[in-house]
């Protein structure tokens, strides 16, 4: 790893779950960086093997949450200023350069940085829709915020004091395939219906209706997405009908019935 005496230390940090076959190009994405921490919630597919051979610092962690996961390994770096990502993503080398100019200035008068992240979506980058930018903070100060919050799913790291944005993008490589973005999606809409119904949200019939219609047109028409051709018909119809699980479940559970 990089380390020069006048710049700030950087770690990266990553959590990991059978990730052998993308972990690879995640931490090779990081070279740039000082060290690299994954934590690894019980994987028997090699990644931890992989992830120490690559120069990672492993440690084991029973997984308890993503935001829990991800607010431990920040804590379990060596450097106060830390970039987090997840196994399916990787610096592309537009966003390395923000990062390396930003740290050369000492990231001065700044907290974070936030990034656009473009996913691929069989075999192409989606460049417009709800897919992108989507823009995430992911590189901060350790000392000024973090992964806060009792979300669990769709998580977020926030801040105390200013915020830029970064040039280039974090590239993201979500799912293998349709079923696994399906099964992926499947239970983040039930852990996302869990979470509303824990705090007293309750799904109404304007809900199970309305809000599936009101993703697809605000991804594919008012974003743009249907100029991501196919794909972007796939990407929208299928993130609609993640809204349309989320609000079913929930329904459910108001009602208490069993949604697992």
């Amino acid at each position: 790893m990089t380390a020069i005496a006048d710049r700030p230390r950087l770690s990266a940090c990553i959590i990991t779950l059978n990730e052998a076959d993308r972990i690879d190009a995640c931490i090779a994405s990081l070279a740039f960086c000082d060290e690299v921490v994954v934590v690894d919630s019980g994987s028997t597919d090699g990644t931890r093997e992989r992830a120490q051979t690559a120069g990672a610092r492993v440690i084991e962690r029973a997984f308890d949450g993503y935001r829990r996961q991800k607010d431990y390994a920040v804590q379990q770096a060596s450097h106060d200023w830390v970039l987090c990502l997840d196994a399916d993503e990787r610096v592309s080398a537009e966003l390395r350069a923000s990062i390396e100019t930003a740290r050369d200035a000492g990231f001065a008068g700044t907290s974070g940085y936030r990034c656009a992240r473009a996913t691929d979506y069989f075999g192409a980058y989606l460049r417009h829709g709800n897919a992108y930018p989507d823009r995430v903070l992911r590189l901060f100060d350790r000392r000024r915020g973090g992964w806060r919050g009792d979300r669990e799913i769709h998580e977020h790291a926030s801040v105390d004091g200013k915020v830029e944005t970064l040039a280039g993008d974090l590239l993201h490589h979500a799912y293998r395939s349709l079923a696994d973005q399906l099964a992926r999606l499947e239970r983040y809409a039930r852990m996302m219906a869990e979470h509303d119904r824990a705090r007293g949200r309750r799904a109404t019939v304007m809900n199970l209706l309305f809000n599936p219609w009101w993703r697809f047109v605000r991804g594919y028409v008012l974003r743009l997405g249907f100029l991501d051709g196919w794909r972007g018909l796939v990407y929208a119809w299928v993130d609609a009908n993640y809204v349309r699980q989320k609000y079913i479940k929930l329904w459910l559970l108001d009602r208490g019935q069993p949604i697992a």
